[in-house]
């Protein structure tokens, strides 16, 4: 074969694959479609940004320490001599395009939902890919920590219409940028007589970006780690009483938690709340998503100062764990509703044919041919292949007389209807 996907790619497929079925089509669209109900019931809108984005709103927001912005990204400069990037996360252009489009200026609260592709050139790993899709949703405009809680609940209700149960929620509290500082060397001071037993990865976050250190699958650096200080016991008053304030309404609204003090996410941008939603039927990766609040990230981009909070859900790890658990999603049925079979002359049936089949999908119904073979064996195959409801037959006697044979494929009862009562006839069987 001359061409292959790229590594760590994917194609969704318009059949069910033998193998990985979460990579069929009409699956993707019923996660979709159950995303976009849960976002319009909380009251979120759909913003659909670029592909490509600035490099530079990605370096300067998602932070140059970042394993996403230090090795992930897909940058190139283009014809235009311009620096540009696959977007690998879709925080930052969502508020770009609030900024752009100076919808602060017009809706100072603003709640809005993505379905977008993100790229990160990363080591391929179950569920984790270099083009991956993600579901998203972006609050703007208030810090009151009940907008925390009613991301955190229209994430787990979105798992929960799904079917997914026994999904755990991990919160933390990261501060501010004023307070991390003094946490940043503790942990550092905390780390420094066993650096050297720290993994290589251990060493070069330790240098560059030291809360990244506890963000760690490393067994040996999660030991050595067990006992390092706590970002909670750093934080001011007013971080510490937001941090507490989400957990009684959490509590309020029924959703259980876990405080993981070594959760801190992977963006510089986040303060105050970060979260992570995991599933243990996903083996070592097992984040189904996560998010946190960001109340520098919008003046950073050189907006105002308008607070926010959102999260990330992967696509692919959503769909394995549905394949996992066994939920069978109720996609919709793809088949033909009538499948139109032709005999006889085909200079005379075909062209009689092409116009049943278009009156009849104007009408509204799945409706198809096949237009290779003239073998009446071949063409009754193809409509079982494809699982039609009703196969119609068209030969030089019907289109002579104007009728057109209709055949039942469960019942294989057979009956002659006048063309021109055929889509009423099929609406009694509908």
């Amino acid at each position: 074969m001359r061409y292959r996907r790229l590594p760590d790619m994917y194609d969704v497929l318009p059949f069910p694959p033998d193998r990985d079925p979460w990579l069929h089509a009409a699956r993707w669209r019923y996660v979709e479609t159950v995303f976009s109900e849960v976002c319009r019931r909380f009251g979120y809108r759909e913003i659909r940004t670029p592909v490509l984005e600035p490099t530079e709103l990605f370096v300067r927001n998602i932070g140059e320490a970042t394993d996403i912005v230090s090795k992930e990204m897909f940058t190139f400069t283009d014809q235009g001599n311009r620096s540009v990037t696959l977007k690998p996360e879709g925080t930052a252009p969502a508020a770009r395009a609030c900024i752009e489009h100076n919808l602060f200026t017009a809706h100072p609260q603003l709640k809005l939902y993505y379905i977008g592709q993100n790229f990160r050139y990363e080591h391929g790993q179950k569920g984790r890919y270099r083009q991956h899709q993600q579901l998203g949703v972006e609050a703007f405009g208030a810090a009151d920590p009940a907008m925390d809680a009613e991301v955190i609940a229209l994430a787990m209700t979105f798992y929960e219409q799904l079917g997914i149960t026994g999904q755990q929620l991990r919160i933390n509290s990261v501060g501010t940028p004023q307070t991390r500082p003094a946490y940043r060397e503790a942990l550092r001071d905390y780390v420094r007589p066993f650096l050297a037993q720290l993994s290589p990865e251990g060493q070069k976050r330790f240098e560059r970006n030291p809360l990244r250190m506890l963000d760690t699958k490393d067994e040996n650096d999660l030991r050595l780690l067990a006992n390092a200080p706590r970002l909670v016991d750093y934080l001011d008053p007013e971080s510490r009483e937001h941090f507490e304030t989400l957990q009684r309404y959490l509590t309020r609204m029924g959703i259980p938690f876990q405080v993981d003090h070594r959760l801190v996410r992977g963006f510089d941008y986040y303060t105050h709340t970060v979260f992570e939603i995991t599933s243990d039927r996903l083996g070592a990766q097992n984040a189904l998503g996560g998010g946190g609040r960001y109340d520098h990230l919008v003046q950073d981009c050189g907006g105002p100062s308008v607070p926010g909070i959102g999260f990330g859900l992967g696509m692919e790890r959503c769909l394995i764990a549905l394949h996992e658990l066994g939920i069978a999603l109720p996609v919709p049925d793809e088949s033909p509703f009538v499948f139109l079979i032709t005999l006889g002359d085909p200079t005379v049936v075909r062209p009689l044919a092409v116009q049943i089949l278009a009156d009849l999908r104007r009408a509204g119904f799945p409706a198809d041919m096949d237009y290779r073979s003239h073998r009446f064996p071949a063409q009754v195959k193809r409509a079982d292949e494809l699982g039609a409801r009703y196969t119609l037959i068209l030969g030089d006697t019907e289109a002579t007389q104007g009728v057109i044979q209709l055949r039942d494929q469960s019942t294989k009862e057979q009956r002659a209807v006048a063309l021109d009562a055929l889509i009423p006839t099929l609406r009694t069987l509908a």
